[in-house]
């Protein structure tokens, strides 16, 4: 039989509306077992669910980013021209790709001052 790491027991009793509490935030923290959300709980004292929307926005654009500098290249390439226009919208979704970015990495620096 495997020996457990974990083999002292801790035990403890709360009240209805505690427990209820600890559910409700066990499901914002996307924990499904109570042992562990206690536990990680009890060790590092808070859990962080990120928002990975503007991430996947941010994925978005550089994809889009990426097919437009192709784009351009090809044609380039085949005419040995570029228009203006195809330059003008390109540094458009530049900076929508760095106004993005921005904005993920300030919501990052709010955590660490957690």
């Amino acid at each position: 039989m495997e020996k457990r790491n974990r083999n002292i027991p801790i035990f403890f009793r709360v009240t209805p509306q505690e427990r209820e509490r600890i559910e409700e935030n066990m499901k914002k923290a996307g924990v499904m077992s109570l042992r562990v959300y206690l536990l990680k709980m009890a060790l590092s004292g808070y859990i962080i669910q990120l928002d990975l929307t503007e991430t996947r926005e941010l994925v978005t654009l550089l994809r889009s980013v990426s097919n437009n500098m192709n784009q351009i290249a090809r044609r380039a390439n085949e005419t040995r021209s570029i228009y203006e226009a195809d330059i003008l919208d390109l540094q458009a979704r530049y900076d929508a790709l760095w106004g993005k970015a921005k904005d993920i990495l300030k919501t990052l620096a709010e955590l660490q001052g957690i």
